[in-house]
């Protein structure tokens, strides 16, 4: 379940890639650059630029909940729930069985 939020920054980061494309594009034009070829170079970069707009967003609302004793490495990644559902996650990672080897 995305939130407004979420969808809020998706949206932003797709008009900022735009714009970055448009800004890189209008730059090349200037120097003769063909069309196709600038219509090419400002898609990638639109799609370099979203892809890496989207990882961001999505690591920012993704939350982590680790075990706390030390050397354990048990943790659970979550995106998109709510807060009762990050509290169960974060008490289960809390109270894990430790295993030894």
């Amino acid at each position: 379940m995305k939130t407004t939020r979420h969808r809020a920054l998706t949206a932003g980061a797709t008009a900022v890639s735009a714009a970055l494309a448009v800004a890189i594009g209008v730059r090349l034009s200037g120097y003769g650059v063909p069309l196709a070829l600038l219509l090419a170079c400002c898609l990638s970069c639109m799609a370099t630029f979203s892809s890496l707009l989207f990882r961001v967003i999505d690591a920012w609302s993704t939350t982590t909940h680790r075990c706390t004793r030390p050397g354990c490495d048990f943790r659970v990644s979550l995106a998109h729930t709510d807060a009762a559902e990050s509290r169960r996650w974060q008490e289960i990672a809390a109270q894990h069985p430790h295993r030894s080897l």
